[in-house]
């Protein structure tokens, strides 16, 4: 009896895998769908880039608010945990904040669409701002400070001023196509580098 028991509980958590699997595809798929069309793009456009059907997206998500936190979240978790790891695979410190940066400015374009989604609810978008500052703050700090202690860049910048320069450089960046945000967050961030 025991067993069976033993087989049931695997075949639930095996569930729970692909069901949290699946919710990740999902996310990841609205998250790139949010990157090039924002917020407001049409919710068949993130079905068929998840491979799923609209009715998986709402049993999950009933609101459209309800996907954009999500997204909001699994964006934050992301590039939080992508800093230590592209310190560990990057060439330099540097690179590795550069890399960083560049997944900030993504999420970033999701968090303006965001902010526009949740007008109604300024306490559930403080609440999310602080989460997001939690969660990012030590990690591009991390970041900072091993390309100083390397010497590649100045060592006179947090990680609150670098990531509200990015944040400012984004801001309307999806509303003119004549403004290029990422090319100027480069500029900025090759602007770190110390002189020699």
């Amino acid at each position: 009896m025991n067993d069976g028991d033993e087989g049931v509980g695997g075949a639930a958590q095996s569930k729970r895998k692909d069901a949290r699997r699946n919710k990740e595809t999902l996310l990841d798929a609205a998250a790139a769908v949010f990157v090039t069309s924002g917020v407001e793009a049409p919710v068949r456009d993130i079905a068929a880039k998840a491979g799923v059907g609209l009715g998986t997206i709402y049993r999950h998500f009933p609101t459209r608010a309800d996907l954009v936190i999500a997204v909001y979240r699994h964006q934050v978790e992301a590039c939080a945990e992508a800093g230590p790891a592209l310190l560990e695979s990057s060439p330099t410190p540097h690179a590795a904040l550069a890399q960083w940066v560049d997944l900030f400015v993504d999420f970033l374009v999701t968090k303006h669409g965001l902010a526009a989604a949740l007008q109604t609810d300024n306490a559930g978008f403080e609440t999310l701002h602080a989460y997001f500052l939690d969660r990012l703050l030590p990690v591009c700090t991390q970041l900072l400070d091993a390309a100083a202690a390397s010497g590649e860049i100045r060592s006179d910048l947090t990680a609150y001023q670098l990531m509200r320069g990015v944040g400012n450089l984004c801001i309307g960046a999806d509303s003119d196509s004549r403004y290029d945000a990422r090319r100027l967050v480069e500029l900025l961030v090759a602007g770190l580098r110390q002189s020699h």
